[in-house]
């Protein structure tokens, strides 16, 4: 099955990628994400993710758009659903990608992280799929989250402190924060 997997950052990609392929799959990367802040963070993890994809001999693909307007546009004065709106923003861009690029299905590396909305990334991936006429491929990968820690540290990965997005990145530093 040819596989597009899109991916967050360098170090999520460890473990799925590997699970993956000892399933084998033929997968690709797909980089996307316009959600990140700032732009010095957006440039460390897209090279994190090439870095990474130079050593496991991982096929990408990149849409390098930093489109930090149209995440603010659709999350203002909706903070509270803002992990929604990411996640669908990328999810939706991963569906077309795969759709077109004559994938069988396409997944992502959120679904690794256990400070992600797992559930949420399920039901949207699933939602998108149907709409492009791809399927979503889902498997949690929750449990190998150390492993990729590790692994990402043995290969020298960056790694981040917050998923992403400006709010993520305030919430690291200031607790109990309301939305």
């Amino acid at each position: 099955m040819k596989l597009l997997l899109h991916v967050c950052c360098g170090p999520c990609a460890t473990y799925p990628y590997k699970i993956l392929k000892e399933q084998g799959l033929d997968v690709t990367g797909f980089f996307y994400n316009p959600n990140i802040h700032p732009y010095t963070e957006y440039e460390k993890r897209l090279h994190g993710f090439k870095k990474f994809s130079e050593k496991v001999d991982l096929p990408i693909i990149i849409k390098d758009s930093y489109n930090l307007e149209e995440f603010f546009r659709n999350v203002v004065f909706r903070e509270s659903e803002r992990c929604r709106f990411c996640y669908w923003m990328r999810l939706t861009e991963a569906a077309g990608v795969a759709k077109h690029g004559k994938f069988n299905a396409f997944t992502s590396t959120l679904l690794v992280s256990p400070f992600q909305k797992h559930q949420l990334i399920r039901e949207i991936g699933e939602e998108v799929g149907k709409v492009y006429g791809i399927d979503f491929y889902y498997e949690d990968f929750r449990k190998g989250f150390k492993d990729g820690v590790n692994l990402s540290k043995e290969m020298g990965l960056y790694r981040q402190q917050y998923c992403g997005c400006i709010y993520s990145e305030r919430d690291r530093y200031i607790k109990n924060v309301t939305n």
